[in-house]
């Protein structure tokens, strides 16, 4: 298995009602000494409009965005497979925003 990092977008399944659906990896591979488990943002096609959601137009994506305030950990078996990544800019702009969400700055 491709080992995921930071910017990538992969097909998670984020269980029965949440369906499988492509997600932002946000977070580094876990070592072995740590939890299987990687933190990833969502992406949805339901669009409302609010400062929380990044619209960052993919060819492998539909129309949609991605939600900050769904920010969760998945296990690593609940990857199904890498879509593409984002550019290094776009991750920036994305964790800027995460910061924003967060209080970080």
């Amino acid at each position: 298995m491709t080992r995921a990092r930071p910017g990538d977008v992969w097909l998670v399944d984020l269980g029965l009602a949440a369906k499988v659906r492509p997600c932002l990896v946000l977070s580094d591979y876990p070592a072995d000494d740590e939890l299987a488990l990687v933190v990833i943002i969502p992406h949805t096609t339901a669009v409302r409009g609010n400062r929380w959601e990044f619209n960052i137009p993919k060819a492998f994506l539909k129309a949609g965005v991605f939600h900050l305030q769904q920010i969760q950990s998945v296990p690593m078996v609940r990857l199904q497979k890498k879509l593409g990544e984002l550019t290094a800019a776009e991750l920036q702009q994305l964790r800027s925003g995460l910061c924003q969400l967060l209080n970080l700055t």
